[in-house]
């Protein structure tokens, strides 16, 4: 039986009450640990099921965000081999709970290390333009802030779900001095503009960003300005499954986000309103990729994978098999 927390949090990430990769991925771990920690199970193979469900819950409420998928790999991957090998129920158990805080604590200490590399790139007095709500690039403005160096920071609306207020709201309070634009001023603004900083929700094997909708327009305007473009995300955000051609899914969202209900009643019916929470941004238009490993062109990016996943993929998930 699956913890009634564990749905909660799946519907919660569902409908965006949980947003950001890093807080996704975080979240999806701490419901697997969750119900390793309420399971009534009595047998191996019977808590094995409940976590096959729960994990197969939450991989299908956000189909882009790759850290999602990645955070449970890296608890059921670790169970599935102790599961495997014959081990009693609390073995289980423990290595299930002990795989579930380790992700989650290498993946907090992954934003802070990204902010102390990726600030070493902000220069005194630069304006920083940044997009939707990312933990992980933040962080590099935060950094920054704290070593002294005179910066402030355009934070577009990003819409239609205004995580930009959170960024906004979250710099502001830190200290740092926020101008709050519509989407569509970034290219109005990008002459004033010094760097880029932006997160992402996933990056495939080539490069290329997949992000918050708006991502790619402001990147391509950076190069067409001369901005640099760099782009914050821990390894757990690198797409393992793009190594074998597979496409990354793009999330079509509830077209009430854009238009709420009431005024959708009464539109033309040959109106259809397409709301795509994501867009990809090729790697050329990206400069450099901050992770908690180091600075790297996107061309490394198959260097990530390789490193954190190597060529022996599966194609069945753990909790499919």
């Amino acid at each position: 039986m699956v913890a009634k927390e564990v749905l909660e949090i799946a519907g919660k990430i569902k409908s965006m009450e949980i947003r950001g990769a890093g807080t996704i991925a975080r979240a999806a771990a701490r419901a697997l640990m969750i119900q390793a920690e309420q399971s009534k199970a009595r047998t191996v193979d019977e808590f094995w099921d409940e976590m096959k469900k729960a994990a197969k819950i939450l991989y299908e409420t956000r189909p882009t965000a790759v850290s999602l998928p990645n955070a449970l790999r890296y608890v059921m991957h670790r169970g599935k081999i102790t599961y495997s090998s014959g081990a009693d129920l609390e073995q289980l158990k423990f290595i299930v709970i002990n795989a579930a805080k380790e992700f989650i604590h290498n993946s907090e200490n992954a934003v802070k290390r990204i902010g102390e590399i990726g600030a070493k790139r902000v220069e005194e007095g630069d304006i920083i333009m940044t997009h939707c709500h990312s933990k992980a690039a933040i962080s590099v403005m935060k950094r920054a802030w704290d070593m002294g160096k005179d910066i402030k920071v355009i934070v577009t609306e990003t819409r239609p779900k205004w995580q930009g207020k959170i960024t906004a709201r979250e710099l502001a309070e830190y200290g740092i001095p926020v101008i709050y634009v519509v989407d569509s001023a970034a290219r109005h603004y990008m002459k004033m503009t010094d760097k880029v900083v932006m997160g992402a929700d996933s990056i495939t094997v080539n490069g290329a960003v997949i992000n918050k909708i708006g991502t790619a327009l402001i990147a391509v305007t950076a190069k067409e300005h001369r901005v640099w473009t760099m782009i914050a995300a821990e390894t757990y955000k690198f797409h393992p499954e793009t190594m074998l051609g597979q496409l990354v899914e793009i999330e079509m969202r509830d077209p009430t986000e854009v238009i709420p209900e009431d005024e959708l009643k009464t539109w033309p019916k040959n109106i259809t309103v397409w709301n795509p929470a994501f867009d990809v941004t090729p790697p050329e238009y990206v400069d450099v990729i901050i992770t908690e490993r180091g600075v790297i062109p996107p061309s490394a990016a198959i260097d990530i994978l390789k490193e954190e996943f190597g060529w022996a993929l599966k194609y069945r998930e753990p909790w499919e098999e």
